[in-house]
């Protein structure tokens, strides 16, 4: 009996590739004084259109849900932690996609090898294939040709924000033709440090002192799908409810290291209840109007409200009948 290859059969209607992630970072927020920790675990999609396609789908990660550890040290040895957090710092969700990019083409007809790609100060890529199996790193810093790499970013290369390192790594598994695609992609991962993070840090830092910014970041992709662009549209107006969303670990995953399971344990056993009853509110925060409110928000709500039920139509039309009855009342008076 002849055995025949597995065969893919695509629809020509389903023209959208969704996937389906599980991520892993680990970002620091540095001051000379401050240090702010964040591990984060997350669910993400990205939604890949095909050429000449209407719908723009996204490469970035979408956040379909997040749990988060927070760690905060300062000079006076303060150490807390929490879930949440004011300053948003991470680097991880602008790192996404890449589209389809050409194997070197020393690697396109042997079964296993290696290339480097030169960039204008050091390599910039490096190249290792085993059989159908490539794996790919990238010094985004080396060249600035590196940067189709991570195209979500170029608005902060052109912003002049000083990286002082920047790698990112792919793995791709079942390749079969001349180029490396999404279609392939099974994991990436990236190490980035930088001086700021294109925007000050609300009460963070003072102006005139710099702040750093790290992040490390492991994505496994769990699943792919190839689906039609109305479905895609489904999935892009969908709202998740984050709790209804479960986070899925990749079976490639390590285990967490020790200091990392402490600090999920320190956050998982917070009482809430506690720190808002210990809680004392900043006086200079307080509103100097009557019970705290603040009525102007109170009457731009109420004019919106008026303005969608016709109230305030209604009112200016009973207004002007009434002026112009007193307006003929006066007349007939006079003239008597």
């Amino acid at each position: 009996m002849t055995e025949l290859p597995e065969v893919l059969v695509l629809s020509k209607n389903h023209k959208v590739l969704h996937m389906l992630a599980y991520v892993r970072e680990y970002s620091t927020l540095t001051t000379y004084t401050d240090t702010v920790f964040l591990f984060r675990e997350k669910m993400v999609d990205y939604m890949l259109p095909a050429a000449g396609s209407k719908f723009k789908g996204w490469t970035k990660p979408r956040v379909l849900t997040s749990k988060s550890y927070y760690q905060f040290k300062d000079s006076r040895g303060l150490d807390s932690v929490s879930d949440v957090s004011n300053h948003h710092f991470s680097w991880s969700d602008w790192i996404g996609i890449v589209s389809a990019v050409p194997i070197p083409e020393r690697l396109r007809t042997v079964e296993t090898g290696s290339d480097t790609v030169k960039g204008k100060y050091s390599l910039t890529e490096i190249w290792v294939k085993n059989k159908d199996s490539v794996k790919v790193s990238v010094n985004v810093m080396a060249d600035t040709a590196s940067r189709r790499w991570v195209r979500d970013l170029s608005v902060f290369f052109k912003k002049e924000l000083d990286f002082e390192s920047f790698g990112i790594n792919f793995s791709y598994d079942n390749v079969l033709g001349d180029f490396v695609s999404p279609l392939d992609l099974t994991a990436y991962s990236f190490k980035i440090k930088s001086q700021g993070r294109g925007y000050d840090m609300f009460r963070f830092n003072r102006k005139t002192e710099p702040f750093f910014v790290s992040t490390c970041a492991d994505v496994w992709i769990l699943d792919r799908e190839f689906i039609t662009e109305k479905e895609a549209r489904k999935w892009e107006r969908q709202k998740f409810d984050s709790d209804e969303i479960g986070i899925y670990e990749s079976t490639d995953a390590p285990t967490l290291s020790n200091d990392i399971l402490s600090l999920i344990d320190r956050v998982e056993n917070i009482d809430k209840n506690e720190v808002k009853l210990d809680y004392v509110t900043d006086q200079n925060m307080k509103s100097e109007k009557i019970g705290g409110r603040n009525f102007k928000i109170g009457r731009r709500a109420l004019l919106l409200l008026k303005q969608a039920t016709g109230i305030t139509r209604y009112r200016a039309r009973k207004n002007l009948n009434r002026q112009w009855d007193e307006f003929r009342k006066g007349r007939r008076e006079a003239q008597k």
